[in-house]
């Protein structure tokens, strides 16, 4: 486990994105910029459960505030252990601050997010959304490549808070160091 966790930190490190922010809305023109504060977020189709119940995000988070958290695995340690489990233990304030949804984003398949959210009991709390394809973590440029520990592209941690399909706060972890701004913490303090 401490090897995997060691490899993990050594490849976020190496693909390096610079200190944690928040985002702020940029009028420069550039392909493939992050998405930032302001910004509508992408309709893209995702799974819950299985690969039969896809979820629209531009429909999903078309009205209403949402906060979504995504992960660079199902069943990571520090995922697992920190990340995932902050959001359950903020579920109510995130509830009592007005939030409609929170959401969990990970490149892994419907049948592992469900298992893993079902292993952390976020069911009826957290919605758990594959991105089988890693095209919702292309759309908002947030990946990275964990290809030698996790065997592909994957989301960068990080979380945002859509309000009517909008992002009005994003917090984007510098690579490879765990949870310094996505936590839900951070996250409740800017809703």
């Amino acid at each position: 486990m401490q090897a995997i966790r060691s490899l993990l930190s050594k490849s976020l490190t190496i693909a390096g994105s610079g200190p944690c922010r928040s985002r702020p809305l940029s009028t420069t023109s550039v392909l493939n910029m992050p998405i930032q504060v302001g910004n509508p977020i992408p309709s893209v189709d995702l799974f819950e459960g299985d690969p039969g119940s896809k979820v629209n995000t531009g429909e999903l988070f078309a009205k209403g505030k949402s906060v979504i958290f995504a992960v660079p695995g199902a069943f990571t340690p520090t995922c697992s252990k920190d990340h995932l489990p902050g959001y359950l233990e903020n579920f109510e304030k995130f509830k009592s601050k007005g939030v409609d949804r929170v959401v969990c984003i990970s490149v892994n398949d419907p049948f592992v997010m469900a298992a893993w959210g079902k292993n952390l009991n976020a069911d009826g709390k957290i919605r758990m959304l594959a991105d089988t394809c890693g095209d919702f973590s292309k759309k908002v440029d947030l990946t990275v490549d964990l290809a030698a520990v996790l065997g592909s592209v994957r989301s960068k941690r990080y979380a945002m808070v859509v309000t009517d399909g909008k992002v009005t706060a994003l917090q984007v972890e510098p690579d490879g160091t765990g949870l310094s701004c996505s936590a839900a913490k951070d996250i409740l303090s800017v809703i």
